[in-house]
């Protein structure tokens, strides 16, 4: 809950009323990034709703090198990923945990869909890393049989 208030005074700080209605600026990219930095997880997202009833995900995910991201899966939904700024790399995994593809994800590069099912993580190249991504949906966190034991 402490995070909440921490992600809401700082959308006042920032100038916004909402986070529902916005224009991504720089200095909400440079914000996310300085709130990734202090974060032990190396990550901080921004959470895009249109509403607090909407059905999809959308979110900005600022990155920092060294962050850790299991090898995971969604079994319900498909993800699409769009690299913003920065340096990363997507990794596509079968069943059995061998890695079958790398995705380089970089500015203006590919718009990656990832299919449901499909096991994945990524790994942060560049500091100041940010991605949109998007999933169908309302928020449902992982579960046991969608993280790979490691």
């Amino acid at each position: 809950m402490l995070y909440l208030i921490e992600i809401l005074n700082w959308i006042k700080d920032v100038g916004l009323t909402s986070v529902y209605d916005m224009i991504i600026t720089q200095e909400i990219l440079d914000e996310l990034t300085a709130k990734a930095k202090e974060n032990p997880r190396l990550r901080c997202n921004l959470d895009l709703h249109n509403s607090a009833d909407d059905q999809s995900q959308r979110m900005l995910n600022a990155l920092e090198p060294g962050t850790v991201m299991p090898i995971h899966r969604h079994k319900t939904t498909s993800e699409t990923c769009i690299c913003i700024r920065g340096h990363f790399e997507e990794y596509f995994y079968d069943g059995n945990g061998n890695l079958t593809d790398t995705i380089d994800m970089v500015p203006g590069g590919v718009v990656l869909n990832i299919e449901k099912g499909q096991w994945h993580s990524l790994k942060c190249l560049e500091s100041g890393t940010v991605l949109l991504e998007a999933k169908d949906g309302a928020y449902r966190p992982l579960v046991s049989d969608e993280v790979m034991e490691g």
